[in-house]
């Protein structure tokens, strides 16, 4: 599967603007300054295909970015706190609007920092996607700031804090090396390949 040949296809703002789901769709979910960006952009070998933001909260749009035969989309950040109500409550309709619509996803990566508990916003996300039984995997990002036995603490630590949701694939990753990139992909291409 061909993760270079990926380029921008448009920003929505509102539900209006959501595009026909007429490419298989892999999502992209976390809260914000989580790495999402940086997840996507070392999927695709750019520096900037996804804007990093050095503002948390800043993406407010749901960005769609077109492969040969596949999307990747990037949901805006949750849970910053900087953002006025009128604002989160836009995002929160936009990002509802968008899943609940019959949109054709394959793939949902929930996307939660290693070094810290899942936040309420987190779990929140979580349940909502294990109730609904959506296709979904959680990549744990920013693994490189832990040392080797922090980061084996952590792992069992998010165990004991994830076992409501049994059965669910886990993927420890880090930009800044690219530790478990290809387990990223993998797991992309074998919801791809699932008819």
């Amino acid at each position: 599967m061909n993760f270079i040949k990926i380029d921008f296809e448009m920003a929505a703002g509102t539900v209006e603007q959501l595009p026909p789901s007429n490419e298989p769709e892999v999502v992209f979910s976390g809260h914000s300054n989580v790495g999402k960006s940086s997840l996507i952009n070392k999927l695709v070998q750019r520096k900037n295909l996804a804007r990093v933001s050095s503002q948390p909260g800043k993406t407010a749009t749901i960005n769609f970015f077109k492969g040969e035969d596949f999307r990747l989309v990037d949901l805006p950040g949750y849970g910053y706190a900087k953002v006025s109500k009128a604002e989160k409550a836009r995002w929160a309709d936009l990002v509802e609007g968008y899943l609940s619509q019959k949109r054709n996803i394959k793939l949902i990566i929930q996307i939660i920092d290693i070094r810290h508990k899942p936040t309420k916003d987190d779990y929140d996300m979580l349940r909502f996607l294990y109730d609904s039984n959506a296709p979904f995997v959680i990549v744990l990002t920013k693994k490189d700031k832990l040392k080797k036995t922090a980061y084996e603490k952590r792992i069992d630590e998010i165990m004991d804090e994830l076992q409501d949701f049994e059965g669910v694939e886990l993927i420890p990753f880090s930009a800044v090396n690219s530790s478990g990139l290809d387990d990223v992909k993998k797991v992309i291409e074998e919801y791809l390949e699932e008819e």
